[in-house]
């Protein structure tokens, strides 16, 4: 557990990469929690030179890295299951150096049995309070 303010996501990056063991990470937290700038600190700490942007209207953003394709997904508008598998996210897993799903609850039963992250970002008022296993 974390304690941060923006100017601290770096910091959090830093103690969590060296956590990530497995190539997906879920992202949970309410709108505007800081899903996706986390996310934009993370993949600048991985070598990529793209600009990580919200995937919300595109779904699915890509960036590359010297470690391989870093994929970004926005799950919040999909309805069910069969609206991600339409997506193609199997592929997208099978292949990444790392997916990073924010809003995942739509998809988590399918991936009951498959190693991953989560991490969760509360906004306390004050700052967030980050969770991550």
């Amino acid at each position: 557990m974390h304690v941060v303010t923006m100017t601290d996501w770096e910091k959090v990056t830093e103690e969590i990469l060296p956590q990530l063991e497995h190539n997906i990470l879920l992202l949970k937290g309410n709108l505007g929690a800081g899903k996706t700038t986390f996310t934009q600190f993370l993949i600048r700490k991985l070598g990529s030179t793209d600009e990580a942007t919200s995937p919300t209207y595109t779904i699915v953003n890509q960036y590359n890295s010297p470690a391989g394709d870093i994929f970004h997904f926005d799950l919040y508008r999909l309805k069910n299951t069969g609206e991600v598998l339409d997506i193609g996210i199997d592929e997208y897993l099978d292949r990444a150096a790392l997916c990073i799903i924010e809003w995942p609850e739509v998809y988590e039963t399918e991936l009951e049995g498959i190693s991953h992250h989560e991490m969760r970002i509360e906004n306390t008022g004050e700052g967030r309070t980050v969770f991550f296993k």
